[in-house]
């Protein structure tokens, strides 16, 4: 079965166990790798990472426990390889139980500390790259006023826009990939202010 056709593809992961199983750097590290390479072996995953292939088959086995990975077809019954399971994840940012927001809390940061890697890698590289490429790539940064509602259509609209892609292309399969196309990291940080004070208001 694709990821396309798959209904654990998009997974909103509300089991606090799950969150916490993810937040570890390795953990992410191999997901994003599965993602733009598609199933690998442990001892690829390991020589890619630069780790053992005994932590890389642990964290992918972790992984696999917790329906992040699963085994794929090998080029032979000997080859063990693992692929993602889904390629979009969401989790909880209300009602949570004290576990599930430590838990949060620790995914988000990891999540962010991998974003602003990822923006130093692309810094170092941008001078060489195409205008084209740098047009759109970069830290783009707003500072509206919105109700709670409009905050939560203008992030629903965004997600449908990613959305498309998403399900057009399954990240595992090679060949939906438009010629010419690279793999594009997309994270979204929202922060609210505090409420004004009436004081504040009255200035």
């Amino acid at each position: 079965m694709s990821l396309e056709s798959d209904p654990r593809r998009i997974r909103f992961l509300d089991d606090p166990l799950a969150i916490r199983a993810m937040a570890h750097p390795i953990r992410l590290e191999l997901q994003s790798l599965l993602g733009k390479e598609g199933p690998l072996t442990a001892t690829e995953a390991a020589r890619r990472l630069g780790i053992s292939q005994a932590l890389a088959s642990h964290h992918l086995r972790q992984l696999a426990k917790y329906d992040f990975v699963e085994p794929a077809q090998g080029r032979d019954n000997r080859e063990r390889r693992w692929r993602l399971v889904s390629t979009s994840q969401s989790w909880p940012r209300s009602d949570l139980t004290p576990e599930g927001e430590v838990a949060v809390g620790v995914l988000e940061q990891l999540v962010a500390e991998r974003a602003l890697e990822e923006f130093a890698t692309w810094q170092q590289q941008r001078q060489g790259e195409d205008a084209v490429w740098r047009e759109s790539a970069g830290i783009d940064r707003y500072g509206i006023y919105l109700t709670a509602e409009e905050l939560t259509e203008l992030a629903q609209q965004i997600d449908g826009l990613l959305q498309r892609y998403v399900d057009e292309r399954p990240i595992d399969e090679k060949s939906t990939r438009p010629p010419g196309s690279r793999h594009v990291a997309f994270t979204q940080i929202i922060t609210v202010s505090p409420p004004e004070s009436e004081s504040e208001d009255e200035r």
